[in-house]
């Protein structure tokens, strides 16, 4: 088998990284083998990307100066290097541009304990990635501007979203933001790849016909207020200003506050319909957060759909009482009542073929010896259908109430955030297929099929889709892993994935 990118190694990272970041409350539930493992649901005719020709220097390749942060500021690369790959090289056309960025971008954020990432919405650590996204962008010439929301965009062709016709930019791109202590590719192998396609086309000499963009969409994991794709919810419109600036971390901190603290004007943040109105189609590649292309033995997929998801409140108010003092049958203990629903959501999930995690959980008074006053719990449910979700939520919240009734417990369930089924459009879909198909006919190797796959992992792509024409493209993860340290990718599988998008951008843009 090729062998994995472990991302950081061990030990603190190289100098000059943040390495904690910020708090982990909030952290997305995202469970980390979601529902990508399902059978695919339909393959389209196309090679495998990834085979043609040797490494070249790709025009306009960073290098090492393009660093900003100081992180990765070692020379050459040491075998077991954060982000550097374990094994021989790959003979993918897009490599070296690749694994320069790869490198220098993998130390920041990185907790030097758990060897997770902490690069959390607003705090050093996504500062730092914020300089290294603007320093890729003018190293290879791009024009870069910040949105009114914090989304970042280097841009080809134009020197400003203001510059584009309606309905005429090539977006791809991702977000370089993580869980707590999640893993190198969510989100990164998206905003790196776009940077090393847009390098592979020019190396192989594609003039864009229109204007490319790549793009990193802000707090898309939700990690520090609670609310995923916070960047491209403001700009779709999907997130009213008011709820924003009541979004609150862990500390007590406003985004407002967060955001002036960062240097970013929170009273400009709102709906950016002009700016989505430029693009023409925007397309993620995203690490696969399942095991479908490793069954299937696919280094990359083409996304059909993204699942109906929620995340939901639970309070349990009992009664804080000495818990040396207090006889059993005398409590009221909230923590039982959400044992019991923890339970109760496991089964029916696994009932109704849905998923149902509780991944984060905060107690009062908390302390050892006392029965608590308060446990809040957060639910995270995923399911294929709209119906499936609210049966399986449904049946929770009454497994909660009723047992709450019996421990003298009452309940409260609040939906913090609700996501409906996403269908990626078939016309932008079919012309993916298409477009890699085409790139079989240059290749050795001959034609294979590519996988058409549903996730029931969030996604900045699921959320533009309901205004601008989107698509997915999916990376292999041998082990499906994923919002873990433990996350991994294969050095040829990513390369096929830059290939794969580059293929994919200069049929979109260079035709």
């Amino acid at each position: 088998m090729t062998p994995a990118y472990d991302g950081p190694a061990s030990g603190d990272p190289a100098s000059g990284s943040r390495a904690d970041g910020g708090r982990a409350d909030g952290g997305r539930a995202d469970g980390g083998r979601a529902s990508d493992g399902r059978a695919a649901d339909g393959r389209a005719s196309a090679a495998a990307p990834g085979a043609a020709g040797k490494p070249g220097a790709p025009a306009g390749a960073a290098g090492r100066s393009g660093n900003p942060t100081g992180a990765a500021g070692r020379s050459g690369s040491p075998a077991g290097a954060a982000g550097t790959p374990e094994g021989p090289g790959s003979a993918g056309v897009a490599g070296p541009s690749f694994h320069e960025m790869w490198r220098d971008l993998a130390p920041i954020g990185r907790h030097s304990g758990t060897g997770g990432y902490r690069r959390f919405a607003w705090t050093g650590a996504d500062a730092d990635c914020r300089a290294w996204f603007e320093a890729q962008a003018r190293a290879r010439g791009l024009a870069y501007e910040q949105d009114r929301n914090g989304n970042q965009w280097a841009w080809l062709g134009a020197a400003s979203a203001a510059d584009v016709a309606p309905g005429e930019a090539v977006v791809t791109g991702s977000h370089l933001d993580s869980v707590p202590d999640g893993g190198a590719f969510d989100g990164p192998l998206g905003v790196v790849s776009s940077f090393a396609a847009l390098d592979e086309l020019r190396r192989r000499g594609a003039e864009p016909a229109k204007p490319l963009a790549i793009v990193n969409f802000g707090d898309e994991e939700g990690a520090r207020f609670g609310l995923a794709c916070v960047g491209s919810r403001l700009s779709a419109g999907q997130l009213t200003v008011e709820a924003a600036h009541q979004l609150r971390d862990g500390d007590g901190m406003t985004l407002p506050q967060a955001m002036e603290r960062a240097g970013h004007d929170p009273d400009a943040i709102g709906p950016d319909p002009d700016r989505l109105a430029r693009i023409g189609a925007f397309v993620e590649l995203h690490v696969e957060q399942g095991r479908a292309l490793d069954l299937t033995g696919d280094p990359v997929g083409i996304a059909s759909a993204i699942w109906p998801h929620g995340r939901w409140r639970f309070d349990f108010h009992g009664e804080a009482n000495h818990a040396g003092t207090t006889r059993l049958a005398d409590r009221r203990d909230p923590m039982l009542t959400y044992a019991a629903t923890v339970l109760a959501a496991r089964e029916n999930a696994e009932l109704a073929g849905a998923l149902a995690t509780f991944g984060k959980i905060s107690v009062e008074p908390n302390g050892v010896n006392a029965i608590p006053s308060l446990v809040r719990g957060w639910l995270d449910s995923r399911a294929a259908d709209q119906e499936t979700l609210d049966t399986v939520v449904a049946a929770v919240e009454r497994a909660a109430a009723e047992r709450g009734a019996r421990d003298g417990v009452d309940v409260r369930v609040t939906r913090e955030s609700f996501t409906p089924v996403i269908e990626f459009g078939h016309a932008l879909r079919d012309e993916l297929a298409k477009i890699l198909t085409h790139a079989a006919d240059r290749r050795p190797g001959g034609a294979r099929e590519v996988p058409v796959l549903g996730t029931g992992a969030g996604h900045d792509a699921g959320i533009l889709s309901a205004t601008v024409p989107t698509a997915m493209l999916f990376v292999r993860n041998p082990t499906g892993v994923s919002h873990s340290p433990a996350e991994r990718a294969a050095e040829d599988d990513c390369i096929a994935g830059v290939t794969a998008l580059a293929d994919v951008l200069e049929g979109l843009a260079c035709r």
